[in-house]
């Protein structure tokens, strides 16, 4: 009896501290929260912030991440405990197809950011790390909006950046609550500011806020407007504010290159020096007055021609030569003859339409066609080949070293 006894005392402690190993180890309430189609409506819709790794086990780099991803959401926990401000989320893909469908998945793992039940424009591009991701949801809930407190200190706003102001009697009003909504999706894109009371108040009447927006006056020649709708209503701000902090012509960066290699549309692209702002001003006009009618075939952009020397390099060309134009079709890079004629009417709109035509990649191979009234077939029989420069912007894609791309498992 007691040799029976000991047996069962044995096997229950055995028991026992097993149990307290996995729920020591594999506490339920830590990690990334796991979201299905069940509950992933519910956490959107509960939470200001939702950081959500979309992932498929048999992605190795989905692997390299778990771990790291699940300590992150550790550390935010236990920094912004405040029910409702933050959760960092996972999705299996394989398991969870629909939800992969309905973010519209196409790398593993995908990282994107959710802000009061909808998805922010940008993915999370940022160091795989469980501190950089920690920085990364600091940032995020921030405040995104600087206080004033005297007019004169808005004569000092950085000139190359787009800015929004608003004018308010009272911060606990309806219509800050809608401003701030407004300024934290935007406030990657726009710099916000807001004055209160005696601050503000030689700007609008007594009860009446005004939102206006100032352009970025180094860059472009754009006017100043206020908003003149509802501010009572969240969309129709968020619209008007978008359409002004997203300019027609973007900067590309190291940091935002591989979101907008992404889109997919071929860049037409001004080089220009770092202190060149009038050639800049003055491709901004040209795109707005005359190529607004291709924004959907191609991406409008400017860059440092300092930081950006590689390309420069494969068009064989060097600083000395800034400012230039050029075409990344993401397979060959194409250079505007000449700059000078950026602003001749319909000059950028035929280099467009050559683009689209193919007419760039056979001049390329077969040098100039011939000016004729009769069609010809261009067979390349007696005409040199050349080489084009090859694009160098679709090496800043999303890298193989860093997702797995779905095109590639086809």
């Amino acid at each position: 009896m007691s040799v029976w006894y000991s047996f069962r005392s044995i096997k229950f402690t055995l028991l026992f501290h097993l149990l307290v190993c996995y729920f020591f180890y594999n506490p339920t309430d830590s990690g990334a929260v796991q979201l299905t189609q069940s509950n992933l409506d519910t956490t959107l819709a509960s939470h200001e912030l939702v950081l959500i790794n979309f992932y498929a086990d048999w992605c190795r780099f989905s692997n390299m991440l778990a771990p790291i991803f699940d300590e992150a959401a550790d550390k935010v926990a236990a920094e912004f405990p405040e029910a409702g401000q933050v959760v960092m989320g996972k999705v299996d893909c394989d398991r969870e197809n629909s939800v992969a469908t309905r973010f519209h998945i196409t790398k593993y793992p995908t990282l994107k950011v959710i802000r009061n039940g909808q998805p922010t424009k940008r993915e999370y591009r940022g160091q795989r790390s469980s501190e950089a991701f920690l920085s990364f949801i600091q940032k995020q809930l921030a405040d995104p909006i600087k206080e004033f407190q005297d007019l004169k200190e808005l004569k000092d706003l950085d000139d190359k950046k787009r800015t929004v102001i608003g004018y308010f009697d009272r911060k606990d009003v309806p219509e800050y609550n809608i401003f701030r909504r407004v300024a934290t999706n935007l406030k990657e894109d726009c710099q916000f500011f807001v004055g209160f009371g005696a601050a503000s108040a030689q700007m609008h009447p007594p009860g009446q806020p005004i939102v206006v927006f100032r352009a970025d006056k180094a860059r472009s020649n754009e006017q100043d407007e206020t908003f003149m709708g509802n501010l009572n209503v969240y969309d129709e701000l968020n619209v008007w504010v978008s359409e002004k902090c997203v300019p027609l012509v973007r900067e590309i960066t190291f940091e935002n290159a591989e979101e907008l290699t992404e889109e997919g549309l071929p860049f037409l692209i001004l080089f220009h020096k770092p202190d060149d702002n009038e050639s800049v001003k003055k491709f901004n006009d040209v795109v707005i007055n005359e190529l607004l009618s291709e924004k959907q075939n191609i991406n409008f952009l400017t860059a440092d021609g300092v930081k950006f020397a590689h390309p420069l390099h494969h068009l064989g060309k060097s600083q000395g030569d800034l400012p230039l134009i050029a075409i990344d079709s993401f397979r060959h890079m194409y250079l505007f003859p000449d700059i000078s004629e950026m602003e001749v009417p319909g000059k950028l709109k035929a280099f467009l339409q050559d683009l689209y035509s193919g007419k760039l990649h056979r001049e390329f191979h077969y040098g100039p066609e011939p000016v004729t009234n009769t069609p010809k077939q261009i067979d390349g029989s007696n005409k040199k080949p050349t080489t084009p420069p090859e694009s160098t912007f679709k090496k800043l894609a999303p890298s193989k070293n860093r997702y797995t791309l779905l095109r590639d498992e086809l």
